[in-house]
């Protein structure tokens, strides 16, 4: 039994019938011509591909930057009209770089600035390029290639708070500012801060001139009280021998 079921159900038998999809080798640099209602079919929905123009690429972003420039946002216009007006009326500017912070951060550094009445703006490059189009200010434009905050401040004297503040939040990178209307590096918008008030200075100054005014004076007047000295001690030891002479005369009479 066994035997007649390795021998009879398990061998293995090679097929009667062999099947061929084509009776030649397929030529696939030289295919055979499709079938005549085939060809007309593929004929009606082959695509047509217009003919790129020279240079293509180019004139179609020429034309996208033409329509661009022509399109005139006026909510746009309208927040770069209170950007200027930011510029115009702020005597100290900041410009800083806004690294990956969280809202939560980025609103208590707000607070503290707001607190020493200083405003933190943030403007996209297309609204700055409008802003300061024209203008004194048309060279920070490279500084909005990225995310970039503005700090805006009435008063040169709460630069020392703006720094406290930047110090104490490390995501704000301090680029550069604008102070009484002269654009600073960073070194020295920093250096500006160790420098005291134009009060103080204005008293030292007004100091250094009076004690260079008194010593100018007491210059002028050292050779004639000198000399006014001279003549009174001079005077003085020519008075005494006369005084003494009468005195001996007496006596000796």
């Amino acid at each position: 039994m066994s035997n007649l079921i390795i021998n009879g159900l398990l061998q293995s038998r090679n097929p009667l019938l062999t099947f061929r999809r084509f009776r030649g080798k397929i030529n696939i640099q030289r295919p055979r011509p499709p079938h005549y209602e085939r060809a007309r079919v593929l004929e009606v929905i082959k695509p047509y591909y217009k003919k790129p123009d020279f240079n293509a690429p180019c004139i179609d972003a020429e034309r996208a930057k033409e329509m661009k420039s022509k399109l005139d946002n006026p909510y746009e216009t309208i927040i770069a009209r209170e950007a200027r007006n930011w510029f115009e009326h702020s005597n100290l500017v900041a410009f800083v770089h806004v690294n990956s912070i969280k809202q939560e951060d980025m609103f208590k550094a707000q607070v503290a600035l707001h607190r020493h009445n200083v405003s933190v703006k943030v403007y996209g490059k297309p609204i700055m390029r409008k802003a300061v189009a024209d203008t004194r200010f048309e060279a920070i434009l490279p500084l909005f290639e990225a995310k970039t905050a503005i700090i805006f401040s009435p008063e040169v004297q709460k630069i020392k708070q703006v720094l406290s503040v930047l110090k104490k939040t490390p995501q704000l990178v301090l680029m550069g500012g604008i102070v009484e209307g002269r654009l600073l590096s960073k070194n020295e918008f920093m250096a500006y801060a160790t420098m005291p008030d134009i009060t103080t200075v204005r008293a030292q100054f007004a100091a250094v001139l009076d004690s260079v005014g008194g010593k100018i004076v007491g210059d002028l007047q050292c050779h004639q009280s000198q000399l006014v000295n001279l003549l009174d001690a001079y005077a003085k030891t020519n008075s005494k021998p006369s005084e003494a002479s009468p005195a001996g005369e007496k006596v000796d009479s």
